[in-house]
């Protein structure tokens, strides 16, 4: 059966040293794809790429190589406005250099389906308040985005994603600046936007247990290129994270269904 996939990757090639950075680093993808409701985890030391990978999939980054297709569409294909309608894109730092409120920030969202005089419809306010709602943040919603803590304005950024009602949401770290509690609460959330409305989630993370729990299939990179990639079982072994982050791990199953915890072993930490 032909599979139906939401991204695919082709001979991506982006060097930073040819968009004038001082430090050579060249991201190099030959194949990857991401199917249509899939929850995919992407793995990797700091510095491999995969923040990189993100932004070119949301267009906010050029390869200088390559073809990405969103949806079967040719990336370079689409305008900001298509492509936003079709890909929402939460980035690892999320801050505003302006006094926005939170209602304002979650609007944004809306910004490619308002009208030609760019007012927001009764709709787009309903998707806004239940996005907010969703988040747990609508007590917040004229509070300025520069006066809530650091946790509370991720969730605000992760609302604005939801607002635009896309098929694919991006997440470069979620869980960052988040307490416990709240990751669990975004990453259920996720899961079941992912199993009930066959949301498209792709994430980077550095938490496995996260990964171990939420993920349907996992990417590994390193140095610039996935290594690996496939379903949870396969690729989240102890090998494959002794051979990538150089540490010793022991992982056990969660309950009856496909889920894992990962324990770390800092006393055997390879050098």
């Amino acid at each position: 059966m032909k599979k139906n996939f939401a991204i695919e990757v082709e001979n991506l090639v982006f060097n930073y040293s040819a968009n004038g950075s001082d430090s050579p680093f060249e991201l190099n993808v030959s194949r990857w794809e991401v199917e249509k409701g899939d929850f995919v985890s992407v793995l990797g030391p700091n510095g491999c790429g995969k923040s990189t990978l993100l932004r070119i999939l949301c267009g906010l980054s050029e390869p200088q190589n390559g073809t990405v297709k969103i949806n079967g569409e040719n990336l370079i294909s689409l305008s900001r406005k298509e492509l936003a309608k079709k890909i929402s894109f939460v980035p690892q730092s999320s801050f505003s250099i302006y006094p926005f409120s939170v209602l304002e920030i979650v609007m944004m969202g809306r910004s490619p389906f308002l009208n030609l005089l760019g007012f927001e419809s009764e709709a787009d306010r309903n998707i806004v308040d239940e996005s907010l709602a969703l988040m747990q943040v609508e007590h917040l919603k004229k509070k300025g985005i520069n006066e809530i803590s650091g946790g509370e304005a991720q969730r605000v950024f992760i609302a604005r994603a939801l607002a635009q009602k896309a098929e694919i949401i991006l997440l470069d770290e979620p869980n960052a600046h988040l307490d416990i509690e709240n990751q669990i609460m975004i990453f259920d959330l996720l899961k079941k936007l992912n199993e009930e409305q066959k949301l498209t989630v792709v994430s980077v993370s550095h938490d496995l247990n996260l990964v171990g729990i939420y993920s349907k299939k996992v990417s590994i990179m390193q140095n610039g290129k996935i290594v690996l990639n496939g379903g949870k079982s396969e690729i989240l072994n102890e090998k494959n994270i002794s051979d990538v982050f150089k540490i010793e791990t022991q992982l056990f199953k969660s309950g009856d269904e496909d889920k894992f915890n990962v324990l770390i072993n800092p006393i055997s930490q390879k050098h």
